[in-house]
C-alpha cells in the first residue's frame, strides 16, 4: 500500500493532506507488522496511541464540561462510555480504517475482539498523528465529528452505565426480576484461571461470559444478555 492511499484517506477524512504522511502511516501500523518487516519498518503506533489517548480524553472532558452541568461522578461515567474500546472501535469502523491497517498475517486472522481492540488503538493513534501534524483544533474536530456525535444515542439507550447496572435496570423495568450471576466453570491453574459466568433471570440463562476474574466474566455475561434484550 503506497503513501498515496493514506493521503487520499487524509483528504477525505480530514479535508486536507498530511504534512508528514509518515505519521499517518505509522498510526495504522501494528506492532506485529513491524515484527514481520523489521528490515523496512521501524516504528509501530503505540507511542502515537499514548498521545492520542490523552488528546481524546481532554476533548471529551472539555465537551462534557462545557455542555452539561452534572456532577463529576456522572460526567466521569459519560466520558468512560465515550472513550471505551467498543465506542472508539465503532468510530474507526465507520471511518473505514480496516483496509488501512498494517498487520501481520497472524493478526489478520485474529478474533473479532482482538480486531476491535486494534481498531480502537489505531483510532487513538490517528488522533495522536493528527494532533502532531495539524494541531489540537483539527484533532478536536475529528473527535467531535466521529465520536462525540454519538453521545445523544449513548444517553438515550443508557449504554453509559456499566453492563451489570444497565442490565439490572432493563430487567427490573421489563420483568420485575433481579439478574443473578453464577459461575458455570473454572479452567486453568490458580495463577491463570478463566471463569465462565452465566447471568440468569427468573432461573433462565440469558447470557454467558468469560474472563480472568468472576467480575470480568459477569460483565461479559451482562453484555451478552443486553444484546439479547435489545434484539428481542
Amino acid at each position: 500500500m503506497d503513501y498515496g492511499t493514506y493521503q487520499q484517506f487524509a483528504k477525505e477524512t480530514f479535508g486536507g493532506e498530511f504534512g508528514n504522511i509518515e505519521l499517518l502511516v505509522t498510526a495504522f501500523t501494528h506492532r506485529s507488522y513491524v515484527n514481520e518487516h523489521k528490515k523496512t519498518v521501524k516504528e509501530h503506533n503505540e507511542r502515537l496511541e499514548f498521545l492520542g489517548d490523552a488528546v481524546l480524553e481532554l476533548v471529551s472532558t472539555e465537551y462534557l464540561y462545557n455542555n452539561f452541568p452534572d456532577p463529576e461522578g456522572i460526567l466521569t461515567n459519560w466520558r468512560s462510555s465515550l472513550v471505551r474500546t467498543e465506542s472508539i472501535s465503532a468510530a474507526a469502523a465507520r471511518c473505514n480504517f480496516e483496509p488501512l491497517l498494517r498487520l501481520s498475517r497472524g493478526e489478520k486472522r485474529g478474533t473479532e475482539r482482538a480486531r476491535e481492540q486494534i481498531l480502537a488503538n489505531s483510532f487513538e493513534a490517528v488522533i495522536g498523528a493528527l494532533y502532531l501534524d495539524q494541531g489540537y483544533d483539527a484533532a478536536s474536530k475529528f473527535i467531535t465529528d466521529n465520536l462525540l456525535v454519538t453521545f445523544d444515542e449513548i444517553l438515550k439507550t443508557g449504554s453509559w452505565m456499566d453492563p451489570k447496572s444497565h442490565l439490572q435496570e432493563v430487567v427490573q423495568s421489563s420483568e420485575g426480576f433481579t439478574p443473578v450471576y453464577k459461575v458455570l466453570a473454572e479452567e486453568g491453574p490458580d495463577h491463570d484461571k478463566t471463569f465462565t459466568v452465566g447471568v440468569f433471570v427468573n432461573d433462565k440463562l440469558k447470557g454467558r461470559g468469560k474472563g480472568p476474574s468472576k467480575q470480568a466474566g459477569q460483565q461479559q455475561a451482562a453484555e451478552a444478555a443486553l444484546k439479547k434484550y435489545k434484539s428481542s
